[in-house]
């Protein structure tokens, strides 16, 4: 059968055999809850109660034996059940407009795939950028930067080149979790929430500009933000494109037949299709809405909720109700119970547990411009295992930092550029929603981001250390603010 007349659907994900590590999960999760709610720790019972429920949901999303959304479900479940929160507290992610953005953005990307629209744009992004693997791989990477500039929001941005990469994965004939749909798949996932980090676009980065304002009265102005990051920019489009080819050298390095198979198919295409004509004029004016949010001040997750209905309408939607059902609702729980789980970490004082723990780590260590951001980055980087949230652990984590470096001779608002920099590190799915939607289309697997992740984290914080200890001197941006 010719890649043109293949269905386009998202492939489901068969449910893998009971291994060894979930086994050991099974066992370790409880024992290790039960114990750390009993240990003479000497803290709040709310808190000490709180931070076993997350251990326990933290091991079981490690080791997998059951859906991630299952455990944040039971999470949730426990912190309520057992008296540590109250039903509203413990299940307040589910309020959040961050589950059913993802909802929305799910359903327009379901749309795209359905219809036959990703094919086509895939079709016609390769027969633009040309027929190896390693190029289409470097434009969709270098497309997902420009969107950063028109789409503030990683969700909006991987709803939109989702379906696109998943036309190319099609037309190079290769399967699910094939090399060349891992690489594609996972790293345009992880650079939808990497590139916002590096300038002011996205929730995260606006909040943090917001904090440093608010409680230094410093402001930090969009040039300065890209400035103080473009050498970063511009080595990470490199390092991600490297990176895939070497974690994922392709099954074939070039579309099959060339530039003349890819002028076959697009003559047995054929004139655009209504379903196609709809969930074009839809997602087109998705973008729109995202790009011009700054004129119109609409949330990103009200068009993207917004699109998703409308896209299931009869008459002018594509949808059925068998397409919308085909959508993994588990994965819009795994978000609400992840972000109500560090709901309650703030509402048990777990958090200022943790926090004080960390701070008490790393303050021998601040010594200099290179030690400095490396612990910094470090400390968030690891900081951030503990909240699926970019803004729930920037606005717990801000306040502490910026206090800090008040303290002890650290510009604060460098300080707090660099922990918004750190939130991009992620190596675990339930870290980010943009990660839990990359993840839907069925492409990759846990093991490939935490695999990915781990790469680019390390990448990305060697490369902090220099640009701090070297380039931020020379723009007039010195870390070490003034003498300890």
């Amino acid at each position: 059968m010719s890649v043109a007349a293949a269905p386009a659907t998202t492939p489901v994900e068969e449910q893998p055999a009971f291994s060894r590590k979930m086994l050991v999960g099974s066992l370790l999760a409880p024992a290790l809850s039960v114990a750390f709610w009993f240990l003479p720790l000497g803290l709040a019972p709310k808190a000490q109660h709180a931070l076993a429920i997350v251990l326990f949901m933290a091991v079981l999303w490690i080791t997998e034996p059951i859906d991630h959304g299952i455990t944040a479900l039971l999470g949730c479940y426990l912190f309520w059940a057992l008296k540590v929160a109250k039903f509203e507290t413990a299940f307040s992610g589910f309020a959040d407009n961050t589950p059913w953005f993802l909802f929305g953005a799910m359903l327009m990307g379901e749309a795209a795939s359905r219809s036959g629209l990703a094919k086509r744009i895939g079709f016609y992004v390769m027969r633009l950028v040309g027929t190896s693997y390693s190029g289409l791989l470097f434009s969709l990477i270098l497309f997902v930067l420009v969107l950063n500039f028109l789409v503030p929001s990683g969700l909006a941005q991987i709803a939109i080149v989702g379906p696109i990469a998943l036309g190319v994965v099609a037309a190079f004939d290769v399967g699910p979790k094939s090399n060349i749909a891992r690489g594609l798949f996972v790293m345009l996932t992880y650079c939808c929430g990497l590139f916002n980090k590096m300038m002011l676009a996205g929730g995260a980065a606006i909040l943090t500009r917001g904090m440093v304002e608010k409680i230094t009265g410093k402001a930090i102005f969009w040039s300065q933000y890209f400035i103080a990051f473009l050498p970063a920019i511009v080595l990470t489009l490199g390092g991600c494109w490297l990176c895939a080819l070497w974690l994922y050298p392709p099954e074939k390095k070039a579309l099959p037949g060339g530039r003349k198979y890819l002028n076959e198919v697009a003559g047995q295409w054929g004139p655009w299709t209504t379903a196609e004509k709809k969930a074009a004029l839809w997602l087109a004016l998705a973008i729109v809405l995202w790009a011009t949010d700054s004129v119109h001040h609409l949330s990103p997750a009200v068009v993207a909720i917004g699109g998703g209905m409308l896209v299931t309408l009869p008459g002018v939607g594509v949808l059925t109700t068998k397409d919308a059902r085909r959508v993994n609702f588990l994965l819009i729980v795994f978000v609400g119970g992840a972000l109500g789980m560090g709901e309650v970490l703030v509402q048990t004082k777990a958090l200022d547990v943790l926090t004080n723990v960390m701070m008490g780590a790393i303050q021998p260590w601040i010594c200099g411009p290179a030690s400095s951001s490396a612990v910094l980055y470090s400390g968030s980087f690891f900081y951030h295992f503990l909240l699926a949230s970019e803004i729930s652990m920037l606005s717990t984590l801000l306040p502490v930092m910026l206090k800090f470096a008040s303290n002890h001779g650290l510009d604060p608002a460098g300080v707090a550029m660099i922990c918004n920099f750190a939130s991009a590190g992620k190596i675990f799915m339930y870290q980010s929603a943009v990660l839990m939607l990359g993840y839907s289309f069925g492409q990759f697997e846990a093991k490939d981001l935490f695999k990915v992740g781990l790469v680019l984290s390390i990448f990305e914080g060697l490369l902090l250390v220099v640009i701090v200890s070297i380039y931020w001197p020379m723009i007039g941006m010195p870390l070490m603010a003034g003498p300890r």
